[in-house]
């Protein structure tokens, strides 16, 4: 039997989530203030409707995939939002990267309603998530977990149970400070090697052999030197995470030295108009700083285009 499932928030990750979905036989409804992609989701096969509260009628899981906490928490409980339309047991898994602090409240408010909310990040730019290849790390109830396996089946290749409410916003953060810390590494590898005479390809490909390969190099080095900045994520939405993360190092008194200078050098980068594109665009900063020229990057294209 086909099931039906709601999506609100119809991005870049969210439009992913729908092609995966689909090719996984679920019936996707969805809603996004931005008529283009309510229109990609017809052109997917989805259904278009006029509300999150629409969103979440005669189905049993809602995903959403928002910019930010605040953003997610208006479209769960404002007016004509989920909990609106909401059966009583209804699940909301939120792949937003959000404040864990902003999780835990969201849980505890929709538990006082009987709706299981789950923080349900997820590791993987809008490309992998394409291919399907996502992790999912969630927080919240075991058992509600254990019961959204399927949807997170539907377009991730794993999901992980990280404990009560918060703990997949904390693991995401976690994730993201390490990436960041790879792509900072690479960037400043590869202008050290321009400024040195070596040629750029042949240096990736030994990197991408040597003890310091990461998926970061296979992902993001070739954007690197092609000045490729077509989004897969965004250096704006980074910023924000890297904000996210210094907070949560503030308050649990953990030193944050590679966060620091990554969040001040997506800053330069915001700064510099560089916040629509992909968050490598950075890479032109550290160029800057070489004295190298800064290229403009590659125009973005849409979503699934070429």
């Amino acid at each position: 039997m086909t099931e039906r499932v709601g999506m609100v928030g119809l991005g870049l990750m969210g439009q992913a989530f729908i092609h995966n979905l689909r090719k996984s036989q679920f019936i996707v409804q969805g809603f996004d203030v931005d008529p283009a992609r309510m229109d990609q989701l017809r052109e997917l096969g989805g259904h278009p409707v006029d509300t999150p509260a629409d969103a979440a009628k005669d189905v049993d899981c809602v995903i959403t995939s928002l910019p930010t906490s605040d953003i997610a928490r208006e479209v769960v409980l404002g007016t004509d939002g989920i909990a609106a339309g909401a059966a009583e047991g209804l699940y909301i898994c939120d792949t937003t990267t959000a404040c864990p602090e902003d999780s835990e409240r969201l849980f505890a408010d929709l538990a006082e309603r009987g709706i299981r909310y789950l923080d349900s990040c997820v590791s993987g730019t809008s490309t992998m998530a394409q291919a399907g290849d996502l992790v999912v790390i969630a927080g919240g109830r075991q058992e509600d977990f254990d019961a959204c396996k399927p949807y997170f089946a539907g377009f991730s290749r794993a999901a992980y149970f990280m404990g009560p409410a918060g703990s997949g916003a904390r693991t995401k953060l976690v994730i993201n400070l390490i990436l960041a810390g790879n792509r900072l590494a690479l960037a400043e590898g590869m202008v050290l090697g321009e400024k040195a005479g070596l040629e750029p390809n042949n240096l990736l490909k030994v990197l991408q052999d040597g003890a310091c390969s990461s998926k970061t190099m296979v992902d993001k080095g070739p954007k690197m030197i092609d000045a490729d900045y077509s989004k897969q994520g965004q250096v704006k939405v980074s910023l924000k995470d890297s904000r996210l993360m210094l907070e949560l190092g503030q308050r649990l008194g953990a030193p944050m030295l590679v966060t620091g200078i990554w969040s001040q050098v997506l800053q330069m980068a915001y700064e510099k108009g560089y916040g629509e594109k992909d968050t490598v665009a950075f890479f032109e900063i550290l160029r800057g700083m070489a004295g190298l020229e800064e290229r403009p990057g590659i125009d973005d294209v849409p979503f699934g285009k070429s």
